[in-house]
C-alpha cells in the first residue's frame, strides 16, 4: 500500500496528515501539528522559517514513525510570501504578509506600471501584500542586492529539504507577476521594475518530482522519501480536494475565505478588475476567486474578548444577539488592526456591546461579503451557479453556513474535511515516485 505525507501549513498552525488509498477513496490520519503566527522584529512583522522548518522534520519522523512506508510527500502553504538567498545562504528576515511595509512601495509600481496595465497582463487581483509590492520594497531598500534566488514558502522548506530549488506554478500566481496568457513570469515587467531576471525562472507544475530528502535529513527522520510538488498555494490544493459533482462555486473558508470557481482560463476583463477577482494557478485550469477576510476576524475577536471561550459558546452567543448591524469584511483597517474589538468599534459606531454582538456582527458581515462576490462572479462569467460548496474550518460553523445561504440564495453544501491536505495527496497519489 502506498502512503502519502501531506505537509499543510497555515498563518495560525501546520499539519502532517499521512494518506493512503483504500476502497477507491483517500484515508487520513493526523499525525503531527503545530502552531505558527508572525512575530514583531524591529517594528516589523516576519516569519521563522526556520522554526517552520524544525517542525516540517519533526513532522516527518513522526510519520516515519507511525508509517514506516511513506512514499512521499509534500508542502503546502499560504501565497505571497518567500525567503530571499544569497546562493545557499538565507537574507533574513522573512516578512509576513500582514507587514505593512509595501505602504512606500505601491505607489511607486503604480508610478511605473499602472494597476490597468498589471491586471491586464496579470489578471491578479490587487492586494497591498502581493509579492510584487514586497519584492519593490526590497528593491528600494537594497535586499536584493547579491539575491540569487527567491523561493515562495512552501519552495524554500522542500529545497531545505532536498537541496533541489524549483519555483511552481500556483504558488507564483498569487505574486501579481504571471502573464495570464503564457503561465510563465512576465519579464516585461520584471524589466520595468527593474526586478533583477535571475529570480525569475521556469516554473514547475503541480505533480513535478523533486527528489529524495538530503542523506543528513534522511538520517535524522528515520528514513527517506520522494519530495514533490504538490499545488503548493495552500488553496490550489484545496480545491483539489473538494469533490464537486460539478463545476461548483467554492468557498475555502479559513485565515481566508477564498471564493471562486474553476475557469478554463484567466478572466483579465474591466469587470473583473472593478470587482478585484483574481485569476490563479490550478491543476490544469484557473481559478477565479477573490480573498475576503474571513476567520481571521474571528479569530482576533476571540482572542482579545474571550480567549477562553469555546466556539460552541460563541456561536451560541452570536445566535443570541438581536444586533443588526454590518461592517466592510474585507476594509483594510481589518487587515492587522492593533485591536480588531476597537476596528468593529469605529466602524459600527460603537453600536457592539455583548460578545454575542461582536461575533454576529462578524459572522453576518462575511455572508453578505460573500453574496456580493458570487454576484459579482455570476455577472463577470456569465453563468449563474445553485451551489456552493464549503470547505475548510469555516465549513464547520452551522451558522455561518446558514447565513450564507440566506444571504446568497445558493444551496450550501458544507464538506468540513481537510481539503487542502485531500488536494496535496491526491497530487502525489497520481505520480509514480520511487526513493533511489
Amino acid at each position: 500500500m502506498n502512503r502519502y505525507l501531506a505537509v499543510d501549513i497555515g498563518a495560525s498552525s501546520g499539519r502532517h496528515i499521512v494518506g493512503w488509498l483504500e476502497d477507491g477513496a483517500i484515508r487520513t490520519e493526523e499525525v503531527y501539528r503545530f502552531p505558527n503566527s508572525v512575530r514583531e522584529q524591529d517594528g516589523h512583522l516576519v516569519w521563522s522559517a526556520e522554526d517552520l522548518f524544525e517542525h516540517v522534520v519533526t513532522g516527518i519522523q513522526k510519520a516515519f514513525e507511525a508509517y514506516p512506508d511513506v512514499k512521499s510527500m509534500s508542502i503546502d502553504t499560504w501565497g505571497v510570501d518567500y525567503v530571499l538567498l544569497k546562493g545557499e545562504e538565507e537574507v533574513w528576515p522573512c516578512y509576513a504578509y500582514r507587514d505593512a511595509r509595501t505602504e512606500a512601495s505601491i505607489p511607486k509600481v503604480h508610478g511605473i506600471v499602472p494597476f490597468e496595465t498589471l491586471y491586464a497582463h496579470t489578471g491578479c487581483q490587487f492586494q497591498p501584500f502581493n509579492t510584487i509590492y514586497q519584492l519593490y520594497d526590497d528593491l528600494m531598500r537594497g535586499r536584493l542586492e547579491g539575491v540569487t534566488d527567491m523561493l515562495m514558502m512552501p519552495e524554500y522548506l522542500m529545497y531545505k529539504l532536498t537541496g533541489v530549488k524549483a519555483r511552481e506554478y500556483t504558488n507564483a500566481t498569487t505574486m501579481g507577476m504571471i502573464c495570464a496568457e503564457t503561465g510563465e513570469f512576465d519579464m516585461e515587467i520584471a524589466d520595468l521594475l527593474g526586478l533583477p531576471r535571475a529570480l525569475f525562472p521556469k516554473l514547475s507544475q503541480p505533480g513535478t518530482v523533486l527528489g529524495p530528502l538530503k542523506p543528513e535529513i534522511a538520517e535524522q527522520v528515520g528514513g527517506n522519501l520522494s519530495v514533490v510538488l504538490c499545488a503548493t498555494h495552500d488553496t490550489g490544493s484545496a480545491v483539489e480536494g473538494i469533490p464537486m459533482e460539478g463545476n461548483e462555486p467554492y468557498i475555502s473558508s479559513g485565515t481566508w475565505s477564498l471564493l471562486g470557481v474553476k475557469t478554463p482560463k484567466p478572466i483579465t476583463d474591466s469587470g473583473s478588475m472593478a470587482a478585484n477577482y483574481s485569476n490563479e494557478g490550478g491543476v490544469g485550469y484557473n481559478r477565479y476567486q477573490k480573498n475576503i477576510m474571513g476567520m481571521w476576524l474571528v479569530n482576533c475577536l476571540l482572542k482579545e474578548l474571550c480567549p477562553d471561550l469555546p466556539f460552541p459558546e460563541i456561536v451560541k452567543a452570536a445566535q443570541a444577539s438581536a444586533c443588526d448591524a454590518l461592517v466592510d469584511a474585507n476594509a483594510p483597517e481589518f487587515l492587522a488592526p492593533k485591536s480588531m474589538k476597537a476596528a468593529f468599534d469605529a466602524a459600527t459606531d460603537n453600536a457592539l456591546s455583548t460578545v454575542g454582538d461582536y461575533f454576529r456582527c462578524a459572522y453576518r458581515s462575511l455572508a453578505v461579503c460573500y453574496k456580493q462576490a458570487i454576484e459579482e462572479l455570476e455577472r463577470n462569467t456569465g453563468r449563474q451557479y445553485e451551489k456552493l460548496c464549503i470547505v475548510g474550518g469555516g465549513a464547520k460553523n452551522t451558522f455561518l453556513n446558514d447565513l450564507t445561504q440566506a444571504a446568497t440564495g445558493k444551496q450550501v453544501i458544507a464538506l468540513p474535511i481537510e481539503a487542502t491536505a485531500l488536494g496535496n495527496l491526491k497530487i502525489q497519489s497520481e505520480i509514480q515516485t520511487e526513493v533511489k
